[in-house]
Parts: structure tokens; sequence; C-alpha cells
């Protein structure tokens, strides 16, 4: 029945390995049911609700993209966008976390109804890639930032805004030695690096930094006070348009780009396209929109799926493995209420490293390409704001074409998201 549903025999693989492969998938993403309620936690959304939140949507989501797709990837809250959520909108621009659910369901049916009509390629391949890598790099150095607050290895400092903390705390110390014991499991090709490196900060924090044992399992915390919380009123009043922009564009370039460069290294490419493409999106769009209705900030498709697919994963089988995985999570909430900031900052430390990688391929030789990308990816971590950095970037490619008579090379919808900020900066303010 298995083999007949997911084509194992089709693509060249069996249970066996199917199963063995959605294991290394969960190991390498787990960690994010510690991260996840970490950050939003910040934002003042109760933790163990989003525990759950995080759980379910990560299995639904990625249940979804096994069973309708049938593609070994892997979906939960995604790193970035979550920072993204909890720093910049809610406690960067005072949002309530309830509004801010409820642009992230905008975003997500923007998402679907752009997948459903068919426009995702016409968006994605008129945004250019430096711009595209910028985000993704900008994100990265933003996630950066927040890493070495948590760790308190970076402090505030009213004279140069911000200076290097006490790193004779222990706090500090730890998060330095769980950083350096991730990059190097993970050169090891150590199975679950960034997990193994939260858990030992978290064991060292119980010798070192005043934590307590709270046990291991229990019976899932209730989900009622985010379940269906999103206040979508709220956030078309906030006027909030930057956010929801933001929001969508992140989901696209980041579902668009992961799910092509899985499917790459799975072989599963039929000249240099994805088939069922579309229905990936859908999944991925739909988990966006379920998760802003069980309280968590936006889904996506996970580039670790790639571990599983090293370890031969071809079909859906493999996601739903991981999908069992993170239902079974559900009943380990002591464990992961236990894990503090600075636990899950190395792994935050450690993402953004690996986000920084795409930096080479922007073309450095043509400055209205390479410094649109460079002031995308600079003012998101100064302005402590990925919108306001999308914003300069994408205004600054628009004008810098414009200006040196190259506006034949800028694709519509460039110019539509440069004049969509440009009239949010002028008219509505930063």
């Amino acid at each position: 029945m298995l083999d007949k549903f997911f084509q194992l025999t089709q693509s060249g693989t069996n249970v066996r390995t199917e199963l063995l492969a959605g294991l290394t998938t969960f190991l390498t993403m787990v960690y994010i049911i510690f991260v996840n309620p970490s950050i939003l936690g910040d934002a003042g959304m109760p933790r163990e609700s989003v525990f759950v939140a995080t759980c379910i949507v990560a299995a639904l989501g990625t249940a979804v993209m096994g069973l309708y797709a049938n593609y070994p990837i892997a979906m939960a809250p995604g790193m970035g966008l979550n920072a993204y959520f909890a720093y910049a909108v809610v406690l960067g621009m005072g949002i309530a976390w309830p509004a801010a659910l409820g642009a992230v369901f905008i975003s997500g049916c923007l998402f679907i109804l752009v997948s459903l009509l068919g426009l995702r390629g016409m968006i994605v391949n008129g945004i250019p890639t430096s711009m595209r890598v910028a985000i993704t790099v900008g994100l990265g150095m933003f996630l950066a930032l927040i890493a070495l607050k948590n760790a308190g290895i970076v402090v505030a400092n009213p004279a140069t805004l911000v200076k290097a903390g006490d790193l004779h705390k222990p706090e500090a110390i730890m998060a330095i030695a769980g950083f350096f014991a991730i990059v190097a499991l993970d050169r090891l090709r150590v199975k679950g690096a960034i997990l193994i490196g939260i858990v030992l900060v978290t064991v060292l924090s119980f010798f070192f930094g005043g934590n307590t044992y709270r046990g291991i399992f229990s019976a899932p915390p209730s989900i009622d006070p985010t379940l269906f919380k999103l206040d979508i009123p709220g956030a078309l009043s906030s006027g909030i348009l930057n956010v929801v922009l933001v929001f969508f564009l992140v989901e696209l370039f980041d579902a668009t780009g992961t799910l092509m460069g899985v499917a790459r290294r799975a072989g599963l490419l039929v000249d240099g396209k994805m088939d069922r493409l579309n229905k990936a999106l859908l999944a991925d769009s739909g988990a966006i929109v379920a998760g802003s209705l069980l309280g968590t900030s936006s889904t996506t498709a996970y580039l670790e799926s790639a571990s599983g697919v090293q370890a031969g994963g071809r079909t859906g089988l493999t996601a739903v493995t991981v999908a069992v995985l993170f239902l079974a999570c559900l009943f380990i909430a002591p464990l992961a209420g236990v894990v503090p900031a600075y636990a899950t900052a190395p792994a935050l430390l450690f993402v953004a490293c690996l986000m920084l990688a795409d930096l080479g391929e922007v073309d450095w030789s043509d400055s209205t390409e390479s410094i649109p990308a460079a002031v995308t990816a600079l003012v998101m971590p100064f302005t402590f704001s990925i919108a306001e950095g999308i914003a300069f970037g994408f205004i600054s490619y628009a004008a810098l074409k414009l200006l040196t008579g190259r506006a034949r090379e800028v694709a519509p919808v460039v110019w539509v998201i440069a004049a969509l900020f440009t009239f949010k900066i002028v008219y509505v303010g930063t």
C-alpha cells in the first residue's frame, strides 16, 4: 500500500530508507520546538501554547507536503520570520501579537491566491537575484544580532549603541561553548548537531546557570491561549501594509528557493522544474494560514530536509515520518520549558552564519546590483527591522536603475514593490 501510494519503487527507495530519512530530517530541525517558543515568548505570547502550536503546525504542514505533494520536504515555523514577528513587528512597532498573527494570516491567503492563479513564477522571476540573496543575507545578520544579544555577548551602550557584554558571565561562556560544539559537530556530519548543542547548553545551565529541572514528559499544555486569537481587523486597521508585504515576499522566496534546492539535491527535477511545485506551494501557504490560526508565525519548508534526502529520502513517506515525530513531541513540554534563551542563541547564530553563504551570488562588479543588495542586508540589523531593509533595498534598486538609464532592466513587480514602500515611507512614515 505504501509502495503504491508514495511510488517508492518508481522513486528508487523503500520503506526502511524513507523512515530513516524522516528520522534524520527530524533530528536536524527539531530544535525549532525549543527556539520558536523562546522567540515568540519574548513578544508576550504564552510559551507553552506556542510550543503546542509549533508541534501541531509542523506536523500538519509536513504531513500535507508528504501526502498531497509527495515530496520528502518537512515544514515548521521559519527562522528569521519568527524573529521579525517578535522583535520587529510586536516589540519594535508596538503591534499586539494577535494583530501580527492577523498579518501572517493575510500573507498566507495572498500566497495561496498567487499559487492558485499561477502568478508565483512572474513574481519570483521578476525579483532580481541580487535582491533575493540580499533578503536572505539580511535575515541572517538580523538573526545573528538577536543571537548575540540573547547570549549576552552584545549589549546596549548609550554612547556607541552596542558593545561587547560581560564575557565572564556563565551565560555568555555557555553560549560560546554551545556554538563551537554545533559547528564542530556539523562539520563532523553528526546528525542533529543543532539539537545536541541546545541540549548541551541546557544541561550546563543546571550546574552553572541556576536552572531548575521540571521533568521531561507530561500531557500537552493547552493551546487555547493562542488558538484562533489572531486579530485580522486589527491587522488591517493598524495600516501594516509593509509587514504583510515583508511576510509575503520572504515566504514566497524562502519556500520556492528551499523547495527547488531540496528537489534538486534529491534528483526530483525534470528539465530543471518540479512537476508538483504548485502542490508543494499550496501545502506551504496552507500551513502559513493554519499556523496563524493555531498561534505561531509563518511556516515554511525547511532546508534541513536536505539531510533526509542525503540519507535516501525521495518521497512523501519521509515527510509523513517527520510529521509523526513532531506530534510525539507534544508530550515533552516540560523539557522545552527549561531551555533558556542563551541555550538557543548558539543555534540562531549558526543558522545566521549559514544564511550568509549566498553573498557570492551577487554581481559585485555591477554597482546597480551590489549596492541595493548591500543596503538591504545592512539596513535590516542596523534598524532592527527586516521591513525597512527590504524597503530601502527595493527603492534603491529601482532608483539606481532609473538614474543610470537602465530602467528597462527592472521588472514591473519591482516597480510596484518600490512604489508601495515609497508611499508608505513618505505618507505613513517608517
